[in-house]
């Protein structure tokens, strides 16, 4: 057996406690207490087995940022995770099922930043020499959106050779994930005229019927020949079922395969026209991550893995998904990058969310081997 995954075979229930803890220090994105306090949990588990220390970036409202370097070169390997879950305190609890942990924040993303930190810890208690410095960058706003993080993201992945991110590996395959979605974010508001729904009617502009014409023209544009979707997931208006509406607002999620799309669909979304006359629209956001789009030196760092794979003695895949993730960032600079190196397991976002506990070493050493490659 290759000796770095028999090392951490031997070490999984250790493996495990840590991920337990870090599990339990519940860190909804929304609650920069939390948050900050699964920040302190994660410093303590670098000091314990890495012996380094955090550089501390501050927010004042999101979770706070941490940044740390191991090792020493001139060349520079990132690894991108994040802390906060979707989750709030209380809703999931950790629980172990066979083959299987679950719990909030286990599979997105918190197994992934255990499983890095072990496979360093390998490297280091085996004698296995980086030449290059590894920086780990562990942010706090991932799941809303990094908008704290996406410039530090930027900046640091701008000083790498190369990033690897741990989230996820894609369900039921464990493949790596070498294209991602782009995701864009609107709100439309409207506003009409607010009239008594009995006695004058005809004097109302309904911003609620305006949104329904809004609502069916945005499904319109959904083109999955060109992987390019948008949903209305969230509309609200009105005041009382006996008032026409005088305001109405949607919410627009559009997923995007290529950057053009996002342009030609964003245009076509801030040149929206009303309906109705008297009818006022006010549209704001924009694409909010970047594609990850499949390039030459993203498929060289996955193929790269895949032989990292077969010296493990298993078969690698990879995959396009429908989801974004902070190595769309970065992807789109230019930089190499490998996503989906963390846990296999189910349920992302979901309430059955797990990960397979017998993987965690095996994809721990995936990582080692790549980082001694690289």
């Amino acid at each position: 057996m290759d000796k770095v995954l028999e090392y951490l075979k031997q070490h999984q229930e250790e493996i495990m406690e840590d991920l337990k803890t870090l599990v339990l220090a519940e860190s909804p994105s929304h609650s920069k207490v939390r948050v900050d306090q699964c920040g302190e949990v994660i410093q303590q588990l670098f000091k314990k087995h890495l012996d380094v220390e955090a550089e501390v970036i501050f927010q004042e409202h999101a979770g706070n940022h941490l940044r740390f370097s191991y090792g020493e070169g001139d060349a520079q390997i990132l690894i991108i995770c994040h802390f906060d879950t979707v989750w709030e305190v209380g809703r999931l609890s950790y629980r172990v099922e066979g083959n299987k942990a679950y719990g909030p924040g286990i599979l997105d993303m918190k197994g992934g930043i255990t499983q890095a930190l072990w496979a360093l810890k390998a490297c280091r208690e085996l004698g296995i020499s980086l030449n290059k410095k590894i920086v780990f960058l562990c942010t706090g706003d991932e799941e809303v959106g990094s908008k704290t993080s996406r410039a530090l993201i930027e900046r640091e992945a701008l000083k790498s050779e190369v990033v690897l991110v741990p989230e996820p590996a894609a369900p039921h395959t464990g493949a790596l994930k070498t294209v991602r979605k782009g995701v864009g974010k609107f709100s439309i508001k409207i506003k009409g005229k607010a009239a008594h729904a009995g006695q004058d009617h005809q004097n109302g502009i309904s911003a609620i019927q305006e949104l329904a014409h809004q609502v069916l023209f945005l499904h319109s544009l959904t083109d999955y020949e060109s992987d390019t979707t948008l949903n209305v997931g969230v509309v609200q208006g009105g005041s009382s079922g006996n008032v026409v509406a005088e305001q109405a607002e949607l919410a627009v999620d559009l997923r995007i395969s290529q950057l053009g799309e996002g342009e030609r669909v964003s245009e076509i979304i801030y040149g929206l026209k009303p309906h109705q006359e008297g009818i006022s629209l006010q549209v704001s956001g924009g694409v909010v991550r970047p594609p990850m789009e499949r390039t030459a030196q993203n498929e060289k760092l996955f193929n790269l893995a895949k032989t990292c794979s077969s010296e493990l003695g298993f078969h690698l895949t990879e995959e396009s998904v429908g989801g974004g993730s902070d190595g769309n960032f970065t992807s789109a600079l230019g930089i190499p990058t490998l996503d989906g190196l963390g846990p296999v397991g189910e349920g992302n976002h979901a309430e059955h969310e797990h990960i397979e506990i017998n993987q965690l070493p095996v994809r721990a050493a995936l990582i080692a081997h790549l980082l001694r490659k690289l």
